[in-house]
């Protein structure tokens, strides 16, 4: 154990960090373009059932935002805390932030499945069902619900695993799980004549079994914190250490979901047709940006690691090369995608008007992503080093202060063409303000190494 621990130590604090970057940033995007690809591939599958069952897994989609949110809260919380722990090698108060983290919630996810099966019917019109939409909804997120434990806990394992450097082992047990949810969705949904129903068993099956192989990981010896009860301490100061540090993760998902919400309903005015193009657009692009998003995510724990370990030089080459990497990333990917977005339109639902709306939401949505990377790096970076207060500004900015409203003013005054424009527009001026706290930061990072 101790020499795996030093092993781990020493390539977080030594390897170049060009090549640790790519190294831990590859089994990210693989797990997240494998996800999306899921989200992209059950939404396909769904459309296949109607225009109103497509816009029922985007109005899910905002419920399992929310889902995401809070594991993200306690995943990243624990995640960044953890990492700078191990960092300054206090592997004892390592274990305890992953154990606490982990039990919260699961906690959490129980209670929520408990609130979301009794007021399931007022639940869907909350996030944005419309009377043909709703029926679909309900029937779907009802194995979303009971699958919600497993479902949080979850994207709390995969976040500890990515901060102590092991993101292959986390990439193990998600593709296993988007995998077999890519296979049970036609087999549920037509060969057992379920619909939209197995759609939503299908997910609920891999959530569990994604859950427990990323369980496994930390009881064969794989790891260098330990998850168990006897870990795990519920005193209010470490509890909170966790979620004001997770916090901007959970008003970045909160927010996204809400907006999600939001965009249903203006989108709903214009009809099914409006809902179910903005929700294929979303989940496009969620696919684009995952390759900036994962090279983000493979930077995190480089970042909270040698930060903890007082090698500051560390630290900006970093993030100077992180940007480079997103930014390059994004733009050959969006390229492609401008390219080709009526046939990709096309593969979710081939309705002439669907295509229509998603073709120009689509193109401006691709076009103003090469301004995310500014937003979303800045944010992980002062997260993962403790500036919990300044990376909860920069989340917020960027996930929803400034486009809920745009979406609403915009949607008032240029009706759909309003709603596609709101989500591109915010993302260039989310840009400025993270630029500014960026600059702040690198001003305050201490200029040499303790």
């Amino acid at each position: 154990m101790e020499n795996n621990r030093e092993a781990q130590f020493k390539k977080m604090t030594e390897t170049p960090v060009p090549k640790l970057i790519v190294v831990l940033a590859i089994p990210t995007i693989i797990s997240m373009l494998v996800t999306s690809l899921y989200n992209m591939v059950d939404t396909a599958f769904v459309g296949q059932l109607g225009t109103s069952a497509s816009g029922a897994v985007g109005v899910v989609f905002g419920f399992m935002a929310i889902n995401q949110a809070i594991g993200f809260m306690f995943g990243q919380g624990s995640g960044s805390i953890l990492s700078r722990r191990l960092g300054k090698k206090d592997y004892e108060g390592a274990s305890r932030i992953a154990s606490t983290g982990f039990l919260c919630s699961f906690l959490c996810g129980i209670l929520i499945m408990v609130l979301g099966l009794i007021f399931i019917d007022p639940l869907v019109y909350l996030l944005g069902s419309t009377r043909t939409i709703a029926p679909f909804a309900k029937t779907y997120i009802i194995y979303i619900l009971i699958a919600t434990p497993m479902m949080l806990s979850s994207f709390v394992l995969n976040n500890i695993l990515r901060y102590e450097g092991k993101a292959s082992l986390g990439m193990i047990g998600l593709l296993a799980g988007s995998l077999l949810n890519m296979a049970g969705d036609p087999i549920l949904m037509f060969g057992f004549g379920m619909g939209i129903a197995g759609a939503g068993l299908s997910t609920a099956i891999s959530q569990v079994i994604s859950f427990f192989i990323l369980l496994f990981m930390f009881y064969s010896g794989r790891t260098q914190s330990k998850i168990s009860l006897k870990n795990a301490s519920f005193r209010p100061s470490v509890v909170f250490d966790i979620c004001a540090t997770g916090f901007p993760s959970l008003i970045r998902q909160a927010l996204a979901s809400v907006a999600t919400m939001i965009l249903n309903k203006e989108a709903g005015l214009f009809g099914d047709a409006a809902v179910a193009a903005m929700s294929i657009v979303s989940r496009v692009c969620m696919f684009v940006f995952s390759f900036a998003l994962g090279i983000g995510q493979g930077f995190q724990p480089i970042c909270a690691f040698n930060y903890g370990a007082g090698k500051y030089s560390r630290v900006r080459k970093a993030l100077l090369y992180t940007m480079a990497y997103a930014e390059g990333l994004l733009v050959i990917v969006s390229i492609l995608v401008i390219s080709h977005s009526s046939q990709i339109i096309q593969v979710f639902r081939d309705d002439p008007e669907v295509i229509r709306i998603g073709i120009r939401a689509l193109n401006l949505h691709c076009a103003s992503l090469i301004f995310m990377p500014m937003g979303t790096v800045t944010e992980m970076m002062l997260q993962s080093t403790g500036y919990r207060f300044q990376a909860s500004i920069t989340s917020s900015l960027r996930s929803g202060v400034i486009f809920i409203p745009l979406l609403v003013i915009l949607a008032r005054i240029r009706g759909l063409a309003g709603i596609q424009e709101a989500q591109p527009l915010s993302y260039v001026i989310a840009a400025i303000p993270s630029f500014i706290m960026l600059i702040w930061f690198l001003r305050r990072l201490p200029k040499e190494d303790t």
